[in-house]
């Protein structure tokens, strides 16, 4: 038995995220995700774990609302936040927001640090000690009690209104006001909060901010509303002492997005992003600007790669980032303009982190056949294997085969995909997934849509990386910006036919499906190609004139989907040539896609369904307390068992069974 022959196993596997390491660089803190008691939503605690690779895992917090936003102090002190009851506090409510925490290397942990509106987007100065927090405030509010007196009145009230005077309104998963985010800086953990922002309105919605080690100066993302709706983030200075605001980096051709400054202070690392254009796509450049004021400098400007996740070496000559790469997303340090790449192996990484020597870099490693796992690398060879250090649980072992495809689009574009293969004997059924974006890549360990439960159920699974996948230059991308029924399609079937051509692989038996833009293919391939026994759509864009304006972002979608291009590949205008039976899945309280494409989709597929109702091959799993993602644990065992169910009906031939939850 496997960790993927019950989705309940599964679920329990351990969710890292969060890498920390502290001023010594003799600890590192990583949050550990995992089922609550009662198996209804997830929990995460913070573990410690050795970056010498000698001692086990240990385990530092543990309570029902969960810890997490781990961060150092020069102390070495970790600081979190977490909604659980402070036991020095005379009474609590069950609700009460998010409160800071500091937990020493001995001893318990204190609340250091609250707000009526809770305490997020921790940051500390790492020579000073300042703190740095992100708290939601009402509008109008003078302090912290005003704003809790604020916000009783409209409890007692039972109002709920948000009035809104600009774009956006909400975001992904979550309506905006009435309150907003302020950057609030104490001189110490426990020390008392100074609002950096009296009144930013929206300009530190979904923002990024750090501090200066002297935690005089705190460099913030700031958007700046736009002319015909919309927002274009810019960076600004905020001086601690008097909450003096200067602009940093401002292009009206451009975004500024995740500073991070330089350890002397004097610099700060950025990511620049162009706006795109119908027929030109957006490109990302690692920009460095000066805190003092200047042009910011593309710091590797013959790399075609798209930088993020950018750490300063202590000496501050070099940049450790990390970047998709051919199906990988390795470590590379980017130094004088020549970028090297550390990493040798197939793994995606994330939370860089440098020692303080320089002399190791650590972070979370995981790749398509394994999840998120604590290790070192040396911070100047090249092409290394990554040292593995003790993790929370051992990595499982995934019930199969990982390798890859490859095939020519019909442009002459090389084109790949991972495929999963798995350990049952004869050819196996392939299942399509689509990934989401469209610009993104099939690197990383994936949680919500994870191959392996597929592959122990004796499915194949192919993970290809069209026309608009990242990791591939900026060439790759504009083969399909615009065109998304065009180059995208194409390659999906070059792919697929490249997998299928295999005498491991069972070309009679497949299916199609994927998420978000994902979906937007599922969609697409249904009414392109009758070659799939079974269509999954989840989170899906069905019919892009009502997408592009109803979506949380509309001013982004409006710089590629003009009507002409809506109107040629929107996938409702083939309906009719629909027959594939289709899984429709959708949440409620998706606001990136709304739950209107799901409805008509749904309805345009029963409408034109002539046989008796009884008949319908169709189905649709609606989900009303969800969003984008399912991210509930029974949620999501509900969702993979509706997957597996329709597959094997129509895949497999096997009698159709409703899972058990849902009968």
């Amino acid at each position: 038995m496997s960790r993927f022959d019950d989705v309940q196993d599964y679920l329990d596997l351990p969710r890292l995220s969060g890498l920390a390491l502290s001023p010594d660089g003799t600890r590192l803190v990583v949050s550990a995700a995992t089922p609550g008691p009662d198996r209804t939503r997830f929990v995460t605690a913070l573990w410690e774990v050795d970056p010498a690779g000698e001692r086990p895992a240990r385990r530092l917090t543990r309570s029902a609302k969960g810890e997490g936003g781990a961060v150092f102090t020069p102390g070495g002190d970790v600081l979190f936040t977490s909604a659980r009851p402070d036991p020095g506090a005379a009474e609590q409510p069950p609700d009460s927001p998010a409160a800071l925490w500091r937990l020493p290397a001995s001893g318990e942990a204190e609340v250091v640090g609250t707000r009526p509106g809770g305490v997020d987007g921790v940051v500390v100065a790492r020579e000073a000690g300042t703190v740095v927090v992100t708290s939601m405030t009402l509008p109008g509010s003078t302090s912290g009690e005003d704003d809790e007196a604020r916000r009783k009145a409209r409890r007692e009230k039972k109002v709920s209104g948000v009035l809104h005077a600009a774009h956006p309104v909400r975001f992904w998963d979550h309506d905006l006001g009435p309150d907003a985010p302020r950057l609030l800086a104490a001189p110490e953990p426990g020390g008392e909060w100074t609002d950096l922002t009296p009144e930013p309105g929206a300009a530190l919605v979904e923002g990024g901010h750090d501090v200066t080690p002297d935690g005089r100066h705190v460099v913030s993302t700031w958007a700046v509303p736009l002319r015909g709706g919309g927002t274009r983030s810019t960076l600004v200075v905020i001086e601690v002492a008097t909450g003096e605001r200067r602009v940093l980096a401002d292009d009206p051709d451009h975004e500024f997005s995740a500073p991070v400054v330089s350890p002397d202070g004097t610099r700060v690392a950025c990511v620049r992003e162009s706006f795109s254009t119908p027929d030109t796509p957006t490109d990302m450049r690692l920009v460095v600007v000066p805190l003092a004021g200047g042009e910011p400098v593309d710091v590797a400007p013959d790399w075609d790669r798209w930088a993020g996740g950018a750490q300063w070496t202590p000496d501050g000559a070099a940049l450790v980032v990390t970047a998709d790469d051919g199906g990988r997303a390795p470590v590379f340090r980017v130094e004088d303009g020549t970028v090297t790449r550390l990493t040798g192996d197939h793994g995606a990484y994330t939370d860089v982190r440098v020692s303080p020597d320089g002399a190791h870099v650590y972070a979370l490693r995981s790749a398509v056949d394994a999840p998120p796992a604590p290790v070192r690398l040396d911070a100047r060879t090249p092409d290394q294997q990554p040292i593995l250090l003790p993790a929370p649980e051992p990595a499982p072992e995934v019930p199969g085969t990982l390798t890859e495809v490859h095939a020519t689009a019909a442009d002459g574009t090389p084109l790949r995909a991972w495929l999963v293969l798995p350990d049952a004997e004869g050819p196996a059924p392939l299942v399509l997934w689509v990934h989401g974006g469209p610009l993104g890549s099939w690197n990383a360990w994936q949680w919500r849509w994870n191959p392996w439960l597929m592959a122990a159920r004796g499915y194949a699974v192919l993970l290809p990386d069209p026309a608009l996948s990242t990791g591939y230059g900026l060439d790759f991308v504009a083969r399909g910006w615009g065109e998304w029924g065009g180059a995208p399609y194409t390659d999906l079937m070059a792919l697929t036919d490249a997998a299928v051509a295999r005498d491991d692989v069972d070309a009679e038996r497949t299916a199609a499906m994927g998420g978000s833009f994902g979906g937007y293919m599922a969609n697409w391939i249904a009414g392109h190609t009758d070659r799939f026994a079974a269509i999954v759509t989840h989170a899906s864009l069905w019919a892009l004139d009502q997408f592009g304006p109803t979506t949380d972002a509309p001013w982004y979608w409006r710089r590629e989907m003009t009507p002409e291009m809506a109107q040629a590949h929107s996938p409702h205008r083939f309906a009719d040539a629909i027959s594939t039976p289709m899984l429709v899945i959708h949440g409620d309280r998706d606001y990136r896609v709304p739950v209107g494409e799901a409805l008509r989709l749904w309805w345009d597929l029963v409408s034109r369904h002539d046989g008796d109702p009884d008949d319908l091959p169709h189905r649709f799993l609606l989900f009303p307390d969800e969003n984008h993602w399912i991210l509930t644990p029974q949620n999501a065992a509900v969702w993979y068992e509706t997957v597996t169910a329709f597959l094997d009906h129509h895949v497999l031939g096997k009698d159709w069974a409703t899972p058990e939850l849902l009968r």
